[in-house]
Formats: structure tokens, C-alpha cells, sequence
């Protein structure tokens, strides 16, 4: 095996290796031998194309079809020839895959089980990194900027895993980037030739020396700083540090012992849920409460100039004894201690576990769930909930009106003050605001009004073709237009709560759905939903659901916050259940609005309405022909070219004119001949000749002489063919004179015998020659890597020459002067 075909095979195993971090993202190993697989056809294509003496772009190409080859052997669509030749059905097939991927990214947490579309997505990004890392390592000799491609798949797992990503994997691709660098490192010197010390001794390729052992050794160091470090520091990751001495969770944003700052992104996990067009169960949870309020997920507090966003958690293990809010319930405040039990289905995979509000005890659950009192969410950062079942005691909170009007504002230095308050400045919310709380003396009453605000009597309607978004200006056409569904009523009206200078949040869950025998709430898509909770001092977060009830599926509204559309005589009792058939028909905007609600699947705040499927094909016919127009640009150089060497040939360089001799005949007299321009003529009619040689593979020599040249070409191309041979000669004395004498040939018909020394290249070569020859032209691919050699030069050049004038104002030389 020659090394260059070793470096190949080598640059394809580190690529696997560099994958190996995305073994924290995917449940089981089925990647990874689909990978291997797939890149395995890769490096062997690689090989083949090398051992066809291919040039690099022949390499790629060879490459990107073994590339989908592999995926079709792996991700059949059934209609291939031979079971791995792909057909125009196999490629929509992809595309299929990709567009459901896009969906599935946002369905599944950490780890991802075996999906079909993922796994595709996986293996088509480690197959693309090989074909790269193969490009820069093999054929550019450039094994250090390989590492950047593979920088790229350590990223995914990063960006994408709820916590700190397992430190093992991360070893490995580096041992992996290592060893190809060692390896292109061993066949430098091996083509070089062997290594002698200074007494003469030759030293095998393999023999420590003293600078290798210790670039070895600063290698190993850097790798073991660059892994361990990010495990010592705190804020970094979940860390040692916090679970060597970090005190308890308190709510305020610092890790508790055992917690960690994990990232949650409960909009992207839910929203593929949410876009299903057939109603699925999510959740089964029976409680021994009567009518029990909406069951929660998250909350979304987090409020930008762009919108709503959600909030990193941090806690304690629920294996801890929880915060139990009976213990201090204020006056006012009627507290009760319930059970419930959960059972999640596999519809549902995120790191979030739904339970009602202010838990005290947890059963069934490992110390990987976490709880954070401020946001009063169960949270893991290595775990999701697909199919956990789980019970939990609970305390349901009821609130007085009286309560809460006689609550006192909260300290404006509070940190719940400071961070639920926040907003972007928006003139026509805070005027609007400033009209609703006008001559309110309470949090408790202005809160209200803003509440009242969002009824049937003043316009608000609820409907999903809306306009997405929660930003200042998606909230001031929501107030515009009072047509929006569940996010938008929440957003608003948190964002409005806010503007009156108390906090608010928005809470994201369930209302109650379909009771079954037994006191088991069947809990579906259709029950996901959105809300407004409102913090008092002394009291807690109290929810407020400012959506029309008659629209929401499991309605629950209270005392405190009662359905403002509701006919008058109907007066709602704490903790009643109000649902669709109950309201009557005056309870709603209008049935259409009903059944819309009835399918409320935009629970992100910037997530609309499930959107009609767009056809693929005219991405791939766009992409066809974005391809062809790639190819072309060679073939159209070349045509540029030859068009623009014509014009110069045939603008004349000097003038004939008619003069008689004795006998009275006219002959033509040459006058005012132009020089400069028949050498360029013969210039470019040579340039042309050249490159039309490179085009159809024949033999070009810089150092022959052109008169020598033409010989040649008319003995051994051409074969003595007659017009062919007396116009590369001509073509060659043209060239010949314009170089060495003082007057160029300036009579010759350049052209024609150039047309006619191409027409008989052509015909003498084969036809792939040919089609090469007019797609893509050798000639143009040299002349642009010789130009990229150059520029690279001068880049090289331009550095070693900064470097050296830097070098020159170095602190430690200006010392040591």
C-alpha cells in the first residue's frame, strides 16, 4: 500500500473517531455503523480514483458518488437498481428525509432514538466531513486544516445536549486528529529520506527524537487541559466543582448541589409535537383532586427585543425534600395537599417533566430530575421524558380577591422585580397601559383591568392564521388587529402586566383534558396551551388566563381571574371547569373560532398555525441547475477566452494597397505595418494553439523552441496530414518571429490554420477527450491552479515578510538589546 493511499485511509478513520462525541446525542450505535459504512465506501472510492491517476477534482467527484452510493445502500427508498444504484425516486427520497429531519430536531431531546431522518441527517453530514477531510489531507497535503471540518461535528453535540457533553468521546477525536497528523508527519520524512544524528548514525522513522517527543508530549498536555478544564471550571459546565461543594438551589439562578445550568429549550422540543396535523396522546395523569388547574412544563420569562424566550433552569435533585408552601400560606390563601400520577408517552421526548404547580415530594424519579423553585419546573439535563412514569405530591393554591388586593407591591431592587419586569420599550404598549391602570391603587386591580382588556366585548377573537411572533411589533398588531390564539393572549398580556411595573411570565403546559374511568386526565396535543402568571409579594405566582375560555379545550378559570365573557348570570366558583359544551354559544366569538382553538398547536410564541407541506422539487431543480451553471463556468471561460485571442488576431496590422508594375499588372503593396500588434497576433494565436494542446491531451514542452514545436506536433500529432502540418508550422514561424526577429510575419492567415490544426486535434482524439475538451477544459483548470499557487504564494511570501518586520519590534529582542 503507498502512503499517499494510507493517509486515505487513515483521514477516514479519523473522521469516525471525530464522530464519536455524537454518541451523547443518539440512544444507541446504529450511526455509527451506518457511518462507518459510508465512509468506508468513500475511502475506497477515494483510493480507486487515485489509483486511476485522477486529478483532485476527479478525486471529489469520485467521492460525492461513492458518498451516494453508501446512502443508498443505507437509506433505501425502494426503487434503486441493484439495491445501491440510485434513481431520480431515490434522491426525493432524501429530500424527504431532510425535510422531516428539520421536524424531528425540534420533536426529540437527548438521547435521540434510532429515526430514520436523523440518522440520515447524521450520517450525510460524517460522509461530507470525510470527503473534506480527505481533499485537505490527501490531496492538498494540508492534514492541520482538516480539523476544522471535524471541529464541525464536535459542535453539533455542544450546541445541541442539555448539559455537558461526556468528556470520553471528545479524547477520542482528538486521538483521532492526532494520529493523522502523525501519520502525514511519518511519510513526509519517508519520502524525504532516512534521518541521521549529528555522529552520523541513521534513525528509523519511528525512533523517538528529542523535538517529537516533545511536541508528543504537548500534544497530550493540551488535549487532557482542553478536556479537563471545562470539568473543573464552574459556569462552564455542570462541572466537579458543583458537585464537590455547591450549596442548595435556591431559585435564584445559582446552581444548587447537584444542579447544573443545562440548556433547555422547551420551544424547539415541543413544536414538532404541535405541528402534527392528528391529534396524539402526550400525557396520562390521574389526581385525586377534584378539579385540578393546568399541568405545567415551563415557563417562558426571558423577554427580548425579538420576544419571549425561555429562561435557563437551575435547582436540586427532586430526591431532596422539596419546598413545601403550606408550611407559610398567607391569609387569604386556601392551600390543599394532593396526589397525582404520571404517565408520559413516547410522543413526548424532552427534558422536562409535566407536574402541577409548587411540588413537595416525588416518587419513581432518580436524582438526574431536577427542580427549580423559581420557575417550579422538573428538569434533567441528561434524561428526557419519554415514557417515565412518575407520582408527586402537590399543593394546589386558591387565591382571594381580597388576598391579592391587599398584597403590597414588591421592592423595586428584588431580583424578582428586576428580571420579571424587563422589557423592550414600546410607546404604544405603555399608553395603552397607562390608560387601563389609570386611578388603580393595587398590583391586584390593575392586573385586572389589564385582564378585562382582553374580552370578546372589545373586539378580541381568537384564530390561528395569524402572524407569528411574541416582539414588539408582532404585540402591537396583535393589539391592532385582537385576533390571535393562546401564545399571543399570554404574551400580551405578560408584556402588558410588565408595563405596569409588576412581573410576569408565561407559563407553558396542559389544561385538562378527556377524563377517563378511574380519574384519568387523557392529555393530547390539542391540550397543549399557554398562560400569564403574575407574581404578588407575600403570595407567589398566580396564573391568569387571559385566552377566551370557550376557545380552550379544559378551561379552568377562577375567583380570582374569572371568564370575563361569560354571561352574567353564571358566576364561577374557585377551582370550576369550565369546558367548550358548558359555555353555551354566547360564550365564544363564533364556532369557526371553536373549532380552531379546538386544534391550537402554535404553543411557541413565535409558531403559527401548522403550515402546509411546499413540494420539493423545485428545490432540486433549482439545485440542478445551479449545478449545471457551476459546470459551466469553465466551458464558458474557455469560450470567453478563445473569442476574446480571436478579436486580436484578426485586427489588422497593416494597410495593403494596389500599385502597378511595368507591364501594368496590380499587385498589393504592404504600407504602415504595425509591429506590436502582429506580435500580439502571433501571440495569441500561439497562446490559443498551447492551450488547445492541454484540452486534448497532447504533449506540451516550455523548453522546446515554437519552430521546434511545430515539428514535432506536425511529425507526431498530426501525422504529416497536410493543411494540419502547414499550419502548425506556419503557426510556429509566426510565433518564432515575433520572439527573436526584428520584423514579425505579418502576412499569415493565423486563424484558418489554427481552426484547421483544431479541427484535426479533434478528430484524432477520442470522444471523451472531446467532451472534456468542450466541458470542461484542462486548460482552464490549469490555469486556474497555477494562479491559486500564486496567489498562495504571495500570501506566504506577504506573511514571512510581516512576520519579519514584527519580528524585528519584539519586546523580548528590544530586551535583550
Amino acid at each position: 500500500m503507498t502512503p499517499h493511499r494510507n493517509i486515505g485511509f487513515v483521514a477516514a478513520a479519523a473522521t469516525l473517531l471525530a464522530a464519536a462525541p455524537l454518541s451523547a446525542i443518539f440512544e444507541r450505535w446504529t450511526w455509527l455503523v451506518q457511518a462507518a459504512v459510508v465512509v468506508a465506501v468513500v475511502a475506497g472510492s477515494a483510493a480507486l480514483s487515485r489509483l486511476g491517476r485522477l486529478p483532485l477534482w476527479g478525486q471529489v467527484l469520485a467521492m460525492l458518488a461513492g458518498l451516494t452510493l453508501g446512502l443508498t445502500w443505507v437509506f433505501p427508498g425502494g426503487t434503486e437498481l441493484l439495491a445501491f444504484v440510485p434513481t431520480p425516486a431515490t434522491f426525493g427520497h432524501f429530500g424527504d428525509l431532510l425535510q422531516a429531519s428539520l421536524q424531528d430536531m425540534r420533536s426529540y431531546g437527548v438521547q435521540v432514538p434510532d429515526v430514520d431522518s436523523l440518522l440520515f441527517l447524521a450520517v450525510l453530514g460524517i460522509g461530507a466531513v470525510a470527503v473534506v477531510v480527505d481533499v485537505l489531507a490527501v490531496g492538498l497535503r494540508r492534514p492541520a486544516l482538516a480539523g476544522l471540518p471535524m471541529l464541525a461535528i464536535y459542535s453539533v453535540p455542544v450546541a445541541v445536549y442539555v448539559d455537558s457533553v461526556p468528556a470520553t468521546p471528545f479524547v477520542v477525536g482528538a486521538a483521532g486528529y492526532l494520529w493523522l497528523l502523525v501519520t502525514d508527519n511519518v511519510d513526509r520524512v519517508r519520502r524525504f529520506g532516512r534521518r541521521f544524528t549529528g555522529e552520523g548514525r541513521d534513525v528509523d522513522v519511528w525512533e523517538a527524537s528529542p523535538l517529537a517527543a516533545a511536541g508528543r508530549r504537548l500534544a497530550v498536555v493540551g488535549v487532557i487541559v482542553a478536556v479537563a478544564l471545562p470539568l473543573a471550571v464552574p459556569g462552564m459546565t455542570g462541572g466537579l466543582l458543583n458537585n464537590l461543594g455547591a450549596g442548595p438551589g435556591d431559585g435564584s439562578g445559582r446552581p444548587g448541589q447537584g444542579g447544573s445550568s443545562g440548556r433547555v429549550d422547551l420551544f424547539a422540543a415541543l413544536s414538532g409535537q404541535l405541528n402534527q396535523s392528528e391529534e396524539i396522546d402526550l400525557v396520562k395523569v390521574s389526581t385525586n383532586e377534584t378539579a385540578p388547574f393546568y399541568l405545567r412544563l415551563g415557563v417562558v420569562d426571558d423577554l427580548r427585543p425579538s420576544g419571549f424566550q425561555a429562561r435557563v433552569p437551575t435547582g436540586r435533585p427532586v430526591t431532596r425534600p422539596l419546598p413545601d408552601p403550606g408550611e407559610r400560606a398567607p391569609r387569604g390563601v386556601d392551600q390543599r395537599r394532593y396526589r397525582a400520577s404520571v404517565e408520559v408517552t413516547k410522543n413526548l421526548n424532552m427534558p422536562l417533566l409535566p407536574v402541577y404547580a409548587e411540588p413537595v415530594k416525588t416518587d419513581d424519579l432518580n436524582g438526574n430530575w431536577l427542580y427549580d423553585t423559581n420557575q417550579q419546573v422538573v428538569f434533567s439535563n441528561r434524561e428526557n421524558a419519554l415514557g417515565k412514569t412518575y407520582s408527586f405530591d402537590y399543593v394546589r393554591s386558591t387565591f382571594s380577591p381580597a388576598a391579592l388586593r391587599a398584597a403590597p407591591s414588591l421592592p423595586s431592587d428584588s431580583l424578582v422585580m428586576r428580571q420579571q419586569t424587563e422589557r423592550p420599550s414600546v410607546p404604544a404598549v405603555e399608553e395603552l397601559v397607562a390608560q387601563l391602570v389609570e386611578g388603580k391603587s393595587n398590583d391586584y386591580d390593575k392586573v385586572r383591568a389589564i385582564y378585562d382588556y382582553f374580552s370578546v366585548e372589545n373586539g378580541f377573537t381568537y384564530a390561528l392564521s395569524t402572524r407569528n411572533g411574541s416582539s414588539g411589533e408582532d404585540i402591537t398588531d396583535f393589539l391592532a388587529t385582537k385576533v390571535g390564539y393562546c401564545q399571543q393572549y399570554a404574551a400580551a398580556m405578560a408584556w402588558l402586566v410588565r408595563a405596569a411595573g409588576i412581573p410576569a411570565r408565561v407559563a407553558v403546559g396542559f389544561t385538562n383534558g378527556s377524563k377517563a374511568d378511574g380519574g384519568t386526565y387523557v392529555l393530547t396535543n390539542r391540550n397543549l396551551h399557554a398562560w400569564t402568571e403574575v407574581n404578588f409579594s407575600g403570595i407567589g405566582w398566580v396564573p391568569f388566563d387571559a385566552t377566551p375560555a370557550a376557545a380552550v379545550t379544559g378551561s379552568v378559570r377562577s375567583a380570582w381571574a374569572p371568564d370575563i365573557d361569560a354571561p352574567e348570570e353564571v358566576t364561577p366558583s374557585a377551582g370550576s371547569t369550565s369546558a367548550p359544551d358548558a359555555a353555551g354559544p354566547s360564550a365564544g366569538p363564533n364556532e369557526a373560532d371553536r373549532l380552531d382553538k379546538d386544534t391550537d398547536q402554535g404553543l411557541t410564541l413565535d409558531q403559527g398555525g401548522p403550515a402546509e407541506r411546499s413540494p420539493v422539487w423545485p428545490w432540486w431543480l433549482a439545485g440542478a441547475l445551479a449545478l449545471l451553471a457551476l459546470l459551466a463556468v469553465p466551458a464558458l471561460r474557455r469560450s470567453a477566452l478563445r473569442r476574446r485571442r480571436r478579436v486580436r488576431a484578426v485586427t489588422p496590422a497593416a494597410t495593403a494597397l494596389p500599385v502597378p508594375n511595368q507591364r501594368g499588372e496590380a499587385r498589393q503593396v504592404v504600407v504602415g505595418v504595425d509591429a506590436e500588434a502582429a506580435r500580439a497576433d502571433a501571440h495569441a494565436a500561439w497562446d490559443e494553439l498551447l492551450d488547445t494542446l492541454v484540452d486534448f491531451h497532447v504533449r506540451v514542452d516550455r523548453t522546446e523552441t515554437p519552430r521546434a514545436t511545430a515539428e514535432r506536433l506536425a511529425r507526431e500529432a498530426l501525422g504529416e496530414r497536410g493543411d494540419a502540418a502547414t499550419g502548425v508550422r506556419l503557426l510556429g514561424r509566426a510565433e518564432e518571429r515575433a520572439r527573436y526577429a526584428r520584423d514579425p510575419l505579418t502576412d499569415a492567415e493565423l486563424q484558418p490554420a489554427l481552426r484547421t490544426v483544431r479541427g484535426a486535434l479533434a478528430a484524432g482524439a477520442d470522444r471523451r477527450t472531446r467532451l472534456v475538451a468542450a466541458l470542461l477544459p484542462p486548460s482552464v483548470l490549469q490555469r486556474w491552479r497555477t494562479g491559486l499557487a500564486e496567489r498562495s504564494a504571495r500570501v506566504v511570501t506577504t506573511t514571512g515578510q510581516v512576520r519579519q518586520r514584527l519580528t524585528r519590534w519584539s519586546p523580548r529582542r528590544l530586551l535583550a538589546r
